[in-house]
């Protein structure tokens, strides 16, 4: 062990010389506990050393290579390790922590299969985390992970998708504020909790009568003769004369959704034991507001009645009736072929259901009687549609859907 003044020149010459048989030590002469060491196999490192106030033996704290870090810089790192010690703070603890500690992907991910929610839920939140979180600061340990970090990837996600980045900063929220409740994170720390988010505005795009005739003859082309398809289109769907034929569990998905108002997954995850053919209901057990009673029209009775029974999805999928069966994933790329079709590339599956209500609202119906429809749990969520402007539900259902049905050609 030497002491000599740890400046630049004196770590160099170090350095340079020969290299030593074992590892040699050297202190500053002026900062007591900073020091810097040389292996024999010629690499050196600057540390700083401490006694914790709390007691115990002398604890090292590794600053960074010789070359890496300027003699500077590491002795005004050894000097805040050192006045820390002296506050009762031990880095070389809060070093051991962060590295025990998870990443942001694990304690998002344990909050997903932790938290009780709803399965379309969870789904939703893993994708978030795949697709959003991950890619930017998955990896990041979550004790270190900072408010300017989040707001910078919160800033890469907004250039893809600027509701989806709002969505993963909400996810990530709720992740540090059920983390710290146990203990995996520091008590009150959420650096998701206070970023600026992208303005958001109600989306109100629905389809006026000219464009669901439009949208009617396109589906009908789309299970007859076929839409003339594009390279980008879907391999699974048949081509004949360079047209791309969609069958009917697809042109029927889209029917129900514009019938009955449903959401996409409702209609993709529905199953044959849920559907009530004498009471003309479909009973919901999880939807996003819980279990749901939806009240079909004739119309919509027609089109589930004419639909093929192939496995237990009222919309059969890729994998209907084997052992493996699972709901289709979506209508992306029919729906965009068929909407493009019709003239309504604009136009989002999603805003079927907002023309659901339209046509309601702009016939004169009552908001609640839309909202029974719909199924919102909040008053306030059909408040949107009142712009717009029979009491038993069947019989708005029944006006509603026939509406549509004689718009689209009523199947």
């Amino acid at each position: 062990m030497a002491k000599i003044k740890i400046t630049a020149a004196a770590v160099s010459a170090v350095m340079d010389g020969a290299r030593p048989n074992r590892t040699t030590f050297y202190f500053d002469d002026d900062l007591s506990g900073f020091g810097f060491y040389r292996t024999a196999g010629g690499t050196g490192t600057f540390f700083a050393e401490f006694r914790p106030v709390s007691g115990g033996g002398k604890k090292r704290l590794k600053l960074g290579r010789v070359g890496t870090l300027k003699a500077s810089e590491a002795r005004e790192a050894a000097r805040k390790t050192i006045a820390n010690a002296a506050l009762g703070k031990d880095l070389v603890k809060e070093r051991s922590d962060e590295r025990a500690s998870g990443t942001v992907k694990q304690l998002v991910a344990d909050y997903i299969d932790g938290k009780e929610m709803k399965e379309s839920t969870r789904a939703f939140y893993k994708i978030t985390l795949a697709k959003h979180i991950e890619p930017q600061i998955g990896t990041t340990k979550s004790v270190a992970l900072t408010r300017i970090d989040v707001q910078r990837a919160h800033s890469a996600m907004s250039k893809q998708a600027k509701y989806s980045a709002n969505r993963a900063m909400a996810l990530l929220s709720a992740a540090y504020v059920w983390g710290a409740k146990r203990g995996y994170v520091a008590e009150g720390m959420n650096p998701a909790a206070k970023i600026d988010r992208n303005k958001e505005e109600a989306r109100e795009r629905f389809l006026v009568a000219d464009e669901m005739a439009r949208l009617g003859d396109a589906l009908r082309e789309a299970e007859t003769i076929g839409i003339p398809h594009k390279s980008s289109e879907s391999k699974h769907a048949p081509k004949e004369k360079n047209r791309t034929i969609y069958g009917p569990h697809v042109t029927g998905a889209i029917r129900l959704l514009m019938l009955t108002g449903c959401r996409l997954r409702e209609i993709l995850n529905l199953r044959w034991s849920e559907y009530d053919e004498k009471r003309g209901l479909l009973l919901l057990p999880d939807s996003k507001t819980g279990r749901k009673t939806v009240v079909l029209s004739a119309a919509a009775q027609a089109v589930l009645d004419a639909l093929p029974r192939v496995g237990k999805f009222v919309i059969a999928g890729h994998s209907a009736a084997t052992e493996d069966e699972a709901p289709r994933a979506d209508l992306k790329k029919p729906w965009a072929a068929i909407a493009g079709r019709a003239g309504l590339a604009d136009v989002h599956l999603h805003d079927l259901r907002h023309t659901f209500a339209s046509v309601g609202a702009g016939d004169g119906m009552s908001l609640p009687i839309i909202g029974k429809l719909l199924g919102h749990s909040d008053a306030g969520t059909t408040q949107r549609y009142a712009h717009l402007h029979v009491d038993p539900v069947r019989a708005a259902a029944d006006a509603i859907a026939g509406k549509i049905a004689d718009a689209i050609g009523g199947k």
